[in-house]
This record gives C-alpha cells, sequence and structure tokens, in this order.
C-alpha cells in the first residue's frame, strides 16, 4: 500500500514531463495515465493527481485561458519547473528518459500517453549499432513534443477534427531547424493532419489572431479543384478547434509564421 512521502526531484522530473502530456481537466485519480504513474511511483493516483493540479497553479498559459490550478506548491515545485522550462532542449530528453526507466521501456522503445488508455510502451523492430547519442536526444525530444501536442488538441487535427493519431502531425509554428529554443514548446505545436501539417509547413495555409484558417493565393488559384475544396476552401475562416482545457498556441509565434504566409 502507497505511503505518505515527500516528492523528490526525480519522480518531478517526471511529473512535469506528464504534465505537459495531459490536459488540465484530466488532472484527476480517475485518469488511467494517473493510476498508471501512481501504482510505478508506489504512490496514491489521488496524490499524483494533486501534484500535478499544484504543478498547474505555476502555469503561465493555463492562466490566460482562467484556468487555475491547485494552491500548495512547495518550492521544489517551483524550482522544479522553472528549471525545467528554462532549459527544454535539456530537460524534456531527460524526463523522457525517466519516464522510460520507470516504465522499464528501454532507451529505445517509444512511450506514448493516452489519456483514455495510460501509458502504453511501443517496442522498436530489431535494428542495427545502438544509435548515437545525439541522435537519441533528438528522438526523445521529437516523441515528446509529439504526445504533448496530440494531447493538447485532444488526439485530434485542429482543422479537420481527425482522429486517426496515426495520420496526425505535431507542426512546429517556428521551424524545428531555425528556432532550437522552441523546438521542444508545446505552445509552438499545432495537431495537423499530414495533409495540413504539409501545407502549414509550406506556408499555403496560416491562421490569424484567433485562430481561423487563412488560405494562401497560391492555394486559392487552385480551386475549384475538389481536393481543394473540400480539404481546404471548407475550413478557411473557422477557427481551430481545441478542448477548452487546452493551451493556446503563442500569437507571437503564429504571427511570425503568417509574415511568411503572406509572401506566398
Amino acid at each position: 500500500m502507497a505511503v505518505r512521502k515527500n516528492w523528490t526531484r526525480p519522480e518531478l522530473l517526471i511529473l512535469l514531463n506528464v504534465y505537459h502530456k495531459l490536459r488540465f481537466g484530466q488532472m484527476h485519480e480517475r485518469q488511467p495515465t494517473v493510476i498508471t504513474l501512481a501504482k510505478r511511483l508506489e504512490r496514491t493516483a489521488g496524490s499524483v493527481a494533486m501534484k500535478l493540479c499544484n504543478l498547474a497553479s505555476l502555469d503561465p498559459a493555463l492562466k490566460l485561458r482562467g484556468i487555475k490550478g491547485l494552491d500548495g506548491a512547495s518550492r521544489l515545485d517551483a524550482a522544479m519547473w522553472q528549471e525545467f522550462h528554462d532549459n527544454l532542449e535539456a530537460s524534456v530528453p531527460a524526463s523522457e528518459a525517466a519516464l522510460r526507466e520507470l516504465m522499464k521501456a528501454g532507451p529505445d522503445a517509444a512511450v506514448e500517453v493516452l489519456p483514455k488508455k495510460g501509458i502504453r510502451i511501443i517496442k522498436p523492430p530489431p535494428t542495427g549499432p545502438t544509435t548515437a547519442t545525439s541522435t537519441v536526444q533528438v528522438r526523445l525530444g521529437q516523441d515528446y513534443f509529439r504526445n504533448a501536442v496530440l494531447n493538447n488538441f485532444g488526439g485530434r487535427c485542429g482543422v479537420t477534427q481527425l482522429g486517426v493519431r496515426e495520420l496526425l502531425i505535431a507542426s512546429h509554428i517556428l521551424p524545428w531547424g531555425t528556432h532550437a529554443g522552441q523546438r521542444l514548446n508545446v505552445r509552438n505545436g499545432l495537431c495537423l493532419s499530414r495533409l495540413h501539417d504539409a501545407a502549414f509547413d509550406r506556408h499555403l495555409i496560416s491562421f490569424d489572431d484567433n485562430l481561423r484558417l487563412l488560405l494562401s493565393k497560391r492555394l486559392r488559384s487552385e480551386l475549384p479543384q475538389r481536393a481543394v475544396q473540400e480539404n481546404f476552401a471548407a475550413y478557411e475562416g473557422h477557427a481551430l478547434e481545441m478542448p477548452e482545457d487546452s493551451v493556446l498556441p503563442d500569437l507571437a509565434f503564429m504571427a511570425e509564421h503568417r509574415e511568411a504566409f503572406l509572401k506566398m
């Protein structure tokens, strides 16, 4: 039976990782991911849920949506929150590796947080020599970003509401290659279908300050082709669909994307 004990830095590192893969409304003791995590940490589901809600009180992105976490965050909570977000390039891979170790998944396995099902371990296919450390760090970061962004959008494309996870992409608003400091920032991510991700990446579509879909002149020139009409024009002017307790994309990042879009 789990006993009451103080939270440690390694535990909080894992919790911060999972925190960004759940929406605020999912941080309760009946949530499958919380239950799985509690068993691995040898804690009660209630204590894990409470600590996640404590962390939520430190989240400025939730405050922008008028969501207030649970009072009672400790000094260690605040310090770990600051350390984690001050250097995402280092803290995210470290937290992903710690989560894999907790789940006994092995360094090459993928660990996916599925809010409705819990934590799933995806074993890799047989491979050759061990991947270089730098590549492993990148993959850990990419796995985290994909999980966090898809779950932030409720596992659905923000434009079409397509819910087939295999057909969804965690799109970067500011490109991975040119904005290293924002690579793992959940507010730099959109959940889009593979088609809409490709269009967004090539600045064929963008979103205004109200997150409404914009079509480029280049894309408009292809109308009235049925594929363009049904996949893009039909959604023009519609705002991205996101759960009410999700974290909104950063509008400053979107404005920068829109500058390139307007040149198309």
